[in-house]
């Protein structure tokens, strides 16, 4: 069982940045690939960038490539989402996500990922 704490979201100008964390329980967090979905209002919940389990791998969706940096640090059990140059269209609810398929290659669709937390509000003022 993985316990997933987002925190960080909060209201922000555009151009501006900010930075997600997301604290997982469990000993095994260190072998899994983790994402970073969103979900704005009144549509459907979309990725945004993931890592594999040694960090040495990550994906992003094209809409945040260039402005938005994934992370983990494997001893503290925490994943990081620094998003910069944001954009009013990045409102959202962001969600951290866990693929408990132990050592997999990282993938960025939402039904491998089986954990999940209870979401961050980012808002991006224009």
């Amino acid at each position: 069982q993985v316990q997933l704490v987002e925190s960080g979201g909060g209201l922000v100008q555009a151009g501006g940045s900010l930075r997600l964390s997301c604290a997982a329980s469990g000993r095994t967090f260190s072998s899994y690939a983790m994402g970073w979905f969103r979900q704005a209002p009144g549509k459907e919940r979309e990725f945004v960038a993931a890592i594999s389990w040694s960090g040495g791998s990550t994906v992003y969706a094209d809409s945040v490539k260039g402005r938005f940096i994934i992370s983990r640090d494997n001893a503290k059990n925490t994943i990081y989402l620094q998003m910069n140059s944001l954009k009013p269209e990045d409102t959202a609810v962001y969600y951290c996500a866990a693929d408990s398929r132990r050592f997999a290659v990282v993938v960025s669709t939402l039904l491998m990922y089986d954990y999940w937390g209870q979401g961050t509000q980012v808002t991006v003022s224009s």
